[in-house]
């Protein structure tokens, strides 16, 4: 079976979609899940180009990657600098990633239109900047940026790009179809005769592809070029990008492993594939595609009768994978057995004993199904799925009791930011009634400071868990400001973190119920500790 590296570009080329915005810390908390999926590669940004890359790569440097290797990406010099003063190229360096990713141009039109340099510069400016990056002991990969276009425009200009691309010590060629609008015939005939130009100079280079979506054809492009001997697939989780996205390794993967017989890292934890999916769409905070294929909530639902009856029978025949492979589940929309699996699988991660036949799993079942159709997701809120779980089962420890809150906002200039307070009542199992007040940055920030210093004397551990993320996603729009809103907490302490997640119409409340999960989670765990 051929081997086949996975190269994610989320954390760059993704966000370049519209509406699609990631924090520091939300870019990190997707590279931990990408290293543990199996991804061979992660782009991590552009350290010459943006500041929050810079951040990021900053950062990095206190994380180990259990196997995914980290790139910086950029361009080659600008026709005007040497290498060694290029700011581009030391920027890519001062990212102290053991892989750099640079472009350059492949299509004559632009060298002459958007650089405006001399065709021959420019195949000079491609063998100086691999050449002076590979005398710091970096893997080098060459992104050939519009090299479908420019091949179909002048194929010897394109070829010597890549020809100047190997002389200067890239490790792998990726050809890339920037403007999306190769089609899959076209695409055959390009791979096939880059592969003789390649083979002519007697070069080992790899190829690699990047797709963009624009006709539609990125994943068909990608998978084709593997099946042509291409080794490395460029992409992005759920497609993002920009225009109409990138290659999405989403659907590519399971594509690869399950169909194609290829071999990567991710085919062994194909069935982390959904969870990664919803992941990334709940930290963008942007919602999740029932339609998409593999991972989809309706990717595996069989509503027809004539469908269902024959589902039941036999999977295979409206299925043409095990929805378990890719972590997703079966859903027989008149059933009660819909999700069945799903719940087993949690109940073993989460330590708990759970046997197919309790009925308690019906129960989690229906619960689930309930709190769904209130708005409740909890693929990024795992610890309130468990909780949920825990207590269905019986765990009923009741940590502390709300007896009321009440946050106030007092906007007493225009030109100054309003003052949040919460004031808030609580009865303990162990010390009564406390009753206590903070001031705040916003509303939630007031009700997390008034809640702990509620807490923090009968439950000191509660001092260790600091708030990090907070979202807010209205979830219709046809109510206006009445809509529900779903709020997405996300704490840790010194070990670990962990989502919560709350739903109302009142994002005061929303925010309440996945604070109280959160702080009731670190209180079970410090428990279970002890037991």
């Amino acid at each position: 079976m051929a081997r086949v590296e996975i190269y994610d570009t989320t954390l760059r080329d993704g966000i370049q979609a519209e509406n699609f915005n990631l924090s520091v810390d939300d870019r990190i908390r997707i590279t931990k899940k990408l290293d543990s999926f199996g991804v061979d590669f992660i782009e991590g940004g552009w350290p010459g180009a943006n500041p929050s890359a810079v951040e990021y790569f900053q950062k990095m440097r206190d994380v180990q990657l259990k196997h995914a290797q980290l790139a910086a990406f950029g361009s080659t010099r600008q026709f005007k600098n040497y290498p060694d003063k290029d700011p581009n190229l030391a920027a890519l360096l001062a990212a102290q990633t053991p892989v750099i990713t640079i472009f350059g141009k492949t299509w004559d039109f632009h060298v002459i239109h958007a650089l405006q340099i001399n065709p021959r510069d420019n195949l000079r400016i491609i063998f100086d900047s691999l050449a002076y990056l590979g005398q710091f002991e970096k893997r080098l990969i060459y992104d050939a940026e519009h090299f479908f276009d420019g091949f179909k425009a002048n194929p010897e200009y394109a070829l010597a790009t890549l020809g100047k691309a190997i002389d200067g010590g890239a490790e792998t060629l990726v050809l890339c179809d920037t403007n999306g609008g190769t089609l899959p015939h076209e695409m055959v005939l390009i791979i096939q005769q880059v592969q003789e130009f390649i083979k002519k100079k007697g070069s080992s280079v790899k190829l690699g592809i990047h797709a963009h979506n624009d006709s539609e054809t990125a994943v068909a492009n990608s998978l084709l070029a593997v099946s042509l001997g291409v080794t490395q697939v460029q992409g992005t989780i759920n497609g993002f990008g920009e225009r109409c996205g990138n290659a999405n390794l989403v659907s590519i993967l399971p594509s690869l492993v399950l169909k194609m017989g290829c071999e990567c890292k991710s085919g062994d934890n194909l069935d982390q594939l959904h969870e990664t999916s919803r992941l990334v769409n709940e930290l963008a905070n942007i919602p999740h595609n029932r339609y998409q294929p593999y991972v989809g909530e309706s990717a595996f639902a069989h509503k027809g009768g004539v469908h269902v009856s024959a589902v039941q029978r036999n999977p295979l025949t409206y299925e043409h994978i095990d929805p378990e492979r890719v972590g997703n589940v079966r859903r027989i929309l008149i059933s009660d057995q819909a999700g069945r699996s799903n719940v087993l699988h949690k109940a073993e991660k989460y330590g708990l004993d759970l046997k197919s036949d309790n009925p308690v799993v019906a129960t989690i079942i229906k619960q689930l199904k309930e709190m769904e159709n209130q708005g409740y997701q909890y693929e990024g809120a795992e610890a309130s799925f468990e909780l949920l779980m825990r207590r269905a089962m019986g765990w009923g420890h009741e940590f502390f009791q709300l007896k009321s809150l009440r946050t106030m906002d007092h906007k007493y200039r225009m030109d100054r930011d309003p003052l949040s307070e919460a004031t808030i009542r609580v009865c303990t199992k162990s010390g009564g009634e406390v009753h206590t007040a903070s001031m705040g940055d916003g509303p939630v920030n007031a009700l997390d400071k008034a809640l702990r210093k509620a807490l923090t004397k009968f439950y000191p551990s509660l001092k260790e868990v600091e708030l990090i993320d907070f979202k807010v996603r209205v979830l219709s729009g046809e109510h206006g400001t009445g809509a529900r809103v779903r709020v997405l907490i996300e704490s840790k302490d010194a070990h670990s973190s962990w989502g919560t997640v709350g739903v109302s119409h009142n994002v005061i409340e929303a925010a309440w119920q996945a604070l109280v999960d959160s702080f009731v989670y670190k209180l079970m765990k410090d428990e279970m500790k002890k037991a």
